[in-house]
């Protein structure tokens, strides 16, 4: 490779081989000589750095565009040791991942984070065991940065098999177990409790609740939060989903027929007990009240629509992000246990 050249200042591979020429593919010398700069400052321009002025950077991303240039990751990894990749793993099924509105809101909060910083998004989802052994045998700093890990469960060992290994991790929602980690939540409990006393001060007297997965933070704070202002009301168990919600409604009205009104710890879980209390000839509000969680999409379109717990979804996507950058560059965050406040969005059926 003739005439190549490694810039290590900046961490950038000047190509400009017999084979960079024969395919035409542009230089970091061409891009300078475009731009009337030094390599150096392109460099620093393409690696992100404050230190050039806005007229040399304009004229830098200028001749980037005309020209097509396209920096050399793999060699620019070499010097800083960073893939400039963060992984963002989902340990559900690929049915849930699309079909709940929570994935959606937070991947599109990360997604815009993450390019905002010209760092690539790996999105894994695994559940079956196949799919995780693939996803720990992948996750190394060869491949990634740091990790993003949402929708755990139990007191899965991933987040200290990766912090072993050198990866950085953060995960949305607080450990189910004792060991600490790096984590944003929302106040689950909080927003349940505050939810249910609503239903409480409005007069309800027999209340119950949907509960989500008793193996996640989520489903176990929202039942606590519950059961603060019940004590040991009706419960019924539920994993999230739709089709768990109808089911425990079912179950509800069969055992306690004279619940008047519910705390569902999703709103997907709530649209399914709608569709069961409207089977039954029970109306919404007036015979039963019905409460969600999560104030997604779903509980502005149900009929009629759904009172909501709103989480920060966005918030905590962005949090998620800024605690990762600062654990990979080394960067003390302050807080490494962030809990966003919670809010009770009142609609027709409660």
């Amino acid at each position: 490779m003739s005439g190549a050249s490694f810039d290590r200042a900046e961490g950038v591979y000047a190509m400009t081989s017999d084979r960079s020429r024969a395919t035409g593919r542009p230089t970091l010398e061409q891009v300078a000589l475009r731009a009337g700069v030094g390599r150096g400052t392109v460099s620093r321009v393409v690696n992100g750095s404050a230190q050039v002025s806005p007229r040399a950077r304009q004229a830098v991303e200028d001749a980037i565009d005309e020209l097509g240039y396209v920096p050399n990751r793999a060699a620019r990894t070499l010097v800083t040791q960073r893939t400039d990749s963060i992984a963002l793993v989902i340990f559900e099924s690929g049915e849930r991942f699309f079909a709940e509105p929570f994935f959606g809101r937070i991947v599109q909060s990360i997604s815009s984070v993450l390019v905002a910083r010209n760092l690539q998004m790996v999105l894994m989802i695994a559940q079956a065991p196949d799919e995780r052994r693939r996803l720990e045998g992948y996750l190394t700093r060869q491949h990634v940065d740091g990790a993003l890990l949402l929708s755990l469960h139990g007191d899965d060992p991933l987040p200290s098999v990766l912090e072993e290994r050198g990866v950085a991790t953060v995960r949305a929602g607080r450990p189910t177990y004792a060991e600490r980690g790096t984590f944003v939540d929302a106040d689950n409990r909080g927003g349940a409790r505050e939810a249910v006393a609503y239903l409480r001060d409005h007069g309800r007297k027999n209340i119950a609740a949907i509960t989500g997965a008793l193996d996640m933070a989520a489903g176990i704070a929202r039942l606590d939060g519950y059961r603060d202002v019940v004590g040991d009301g009706p419960v019924a168990f539920g994993d999230f989903s739709e089709e768990s919600g109808a089911a425990a409604m079912q179950r509800l009205l069969e055992h306690h027929p004279d619940v008047d009104a519910v705390f569902a710890a999703s709103d997907m879980m709530a649209a399914g007990a709608l569709g069961v209390l409207r089977e039954h000839g029970k109306r919404v509000p007036e015979d039963v009240a019905l409460i969600g969680f999560d104030d997604s999409v779903i509980a502005r379109h149900t009929q009629p629509a759904l009172t909501s717990v709103d989480q920060p979804i966005a918030e905590m996507g962005r949090e998620m992000v800024r605690l990762l950058l600062a654990k990979i560059a080394g960067e003390e965050p302050g807080d490494s246990e962030i809990v966003l406040p919670t809010r009770l969005v009142i609609r027709a059926s409660a």
